[in-house]
């Protein structure tokens, strides 16, 4: 049994959980997410705590059971708070404009970059500093993912640091080529 998938999940107030026999839906203030169990594994709800259960002993049934329980703790928590990342752009010249649910790139490509965030997902420059996108939402896979392809775009790189990164990533950085004496 997993170490994880034992541990129950809190129920916040203002959350509701519906559980069937091969799903779950989680309501809350910010919204509502759904998920399918894996086969084998199943959940029941007692004293306000999600009980995540796994039928067998079968290896691949216990490899489900704590992903199911983290994949359902993720669910609550994004729907009582959400969930965030934050961009830095670090570059001259490199910049970033978000309007809706669209942001809009300048690289160092010969062409600006347009990307479109899935349904969900809401994409705002940070108030005080120009450089900083902040990606928020109720899923916590698609605010990551997302984020992962914005930064996929420019990758840091390790000897001026320019590029995207997120918020407190150490990117490590190497000396150039010494001058000839």
């Amino acid at each position: 049994m997993s170490r994880i998938g034992k541990l129950p999940v809190a129920i916040a107030s203002g959350v509701t959980a519906v559980i069937t026999d091969a799903s779950i839906e989680v309501k809350g203030p910010k919204g509502s997410l759904s998920f399918d169990f894996p086969e084998g594994i199943s959940a029941k709800e007692e004293d306000g705590m999600l009980l995540i259960e796994c039928s067998s002993e079968d290896r691949k049934v216990k490899a489900f059971h704590g992903l199911t329980r983290s994949v359902v703790f993720n669910m609550v928590e994004g729907v009582t708070k959400g969930h965030e990342k934050r961009l830095e752009i670090i570059g001259v010249g490199y910049r970033a404009k978000a309007n809706g649910s669209k942001i809009d790139l300048t690289l160092g490509f010969s062409h600006p970059v347009s990307l479109t965030a899935p349904e969900g997902v809401s994409v705002v420059m940070h108030e005080k500093e120009k450089n900083i996108v902040i990606i928020s939402g109720v899923n916590k896979q698609q605010v990551g993912e997302f984020a992962a392809n914005i930064r996929k775009l420019k990758k840091p790189e390790p000897y001026k640091g320019k590029g995207i990164r997120y918020v407190g990533e150490y990117v490590r950085r190497k000396a150039g080529k010494s001058a000839a004496k």
